[in-house]
C-alpha cells in the first residue's frame, strides 16, 4: 500500500516536533503539510506568533495550513468544522491527521470524533508512552526547546525562559509531568533533525499575568 499523505498538527513546541519526526521515519506515512489554529496572529496557549509558526514550517520544508479561529475556547462545533474545512480546502491530498497527544485521557476519541467523519485517519504516535520515556528521546534526538508558557497554578514562574535539559527535567517539583503534559507548561522548538537550520530567536521579557508567565522573544 502507498503510504498516507499525513499532515501534523503543529502546536511549534517538542510533542509536535518529535512527533513530525517519528512520522517522517515511518514508511506507513508520507507528511505532506503542517497545519496550526490561531487566534488574532498567535497559537494559543503556546503564545507562539504565527510569524515564528511560518518560520518553522520553512525550516521544515513543507507548508503550513492556517486555520484562524475566532477566539481561544470556541464552541466545539465551531472549532471542528473551522479545522475540517481549513484542511479540506487545502489541496494536500490529505489521508490521515496526526497528533502529538500522550495521554489516554480521551482526547484520542475527541479527535475522531470529528476527523474521522471527515473520512481521514487519526493518528499518535506518542500516544500511551511514559512521558519520562519521551523526555529522554525529546534530548537524545537533539530537538532544542525553551519553556515559553507556564500555568503557575501548576508551576514555579521561575521555569519560563528555561531550556528543556534533564537538570531542567530533574529540577521538577514532584507530580508535575517531565512533559507538560497537564499543561504546567509549554515550549517553543528552534532546532531539531526535521529543520534545515536553526530558528534564530531573542528573549525580550517575562510578561507576568496572573496565572500565566510567557517568555517573550522575537525572530533574529
Amino acid at each position: 500500500m502507498s503510504p498516507l499523505k499525513t499532515i501534523v498538527s503543529w502546536s511549534s513546541g517538542k510533542d509536535s516536533t518529535l512527533t513530525l519526526i517519528r512520522l517522517q521515519e515511518d514508511p506507513r506515512y508520507d507528511v505532506v503539510g503542517l497545519y496550526t489554529t490561531y487566534v488574532a496572529d498567535e497559537v494559543p496557549f503556546q503564545a507562539t506568533p504565527l510569524e515564528v509558526v511560518r518560520a518553522q514550517a520553512a525550516l521544515t520544508g513543507l507548508p503550513l495550513v492556517e486555520i484562524p479561529l475566532p477566539e481561544v475556547f470556541p464552541a466545539n462545533d465551531v472549532y471542528q468544522s473551522l479545522v475540517i474545512e481549513g484542511l479540506r480546502t487545502s489541496d494536500l491530498g490529505i489521508e490521515a491527521v496526526a497528533f502529538g497527544d500522550m495521554f489516554c485521557n480521551g482526547i484520542a476519541d475527541y479527535r475522531r470524533s470529528y476527523i474521522e467523519p471527515a473520512g481521514w485517519q487519526c493518528v499518535f504516535p506518542l500516544m500511551g508512552e511514559e512521558s519520562s520515556a519521551l523526555a529522554s528521546e525529546i534530548l537524545q534526538r537533539g530537538i532544542q526547546t525553551i519553556l515559553t508558557t507556564i500555568d503557575t497554578s501548576q508551576l514555579d514562574g521561575r521555569f519560563c525562559g528555561q531550556w528543556y535539559s534533564r537538570d531542567l527535567i530533574a529540577s521538577l517539583p514532584a507530580g508535575v509531568d517531565p512533559c507538560g503534559e497537564d499543561g504546567e507548561f509549554h515550549t517553543l522548538v528552534v532546532e531539531a533533525p526535521c529543520f534545515r537550520g536553526v530558528l534564530g530567536i531573542g528573549l525580550t521579557e517575562i510578561e507576568r499575568q496572573d496565572r500565566f508567565h510567557y517568555q517573550r522573544y522575537c525572530l533574529t
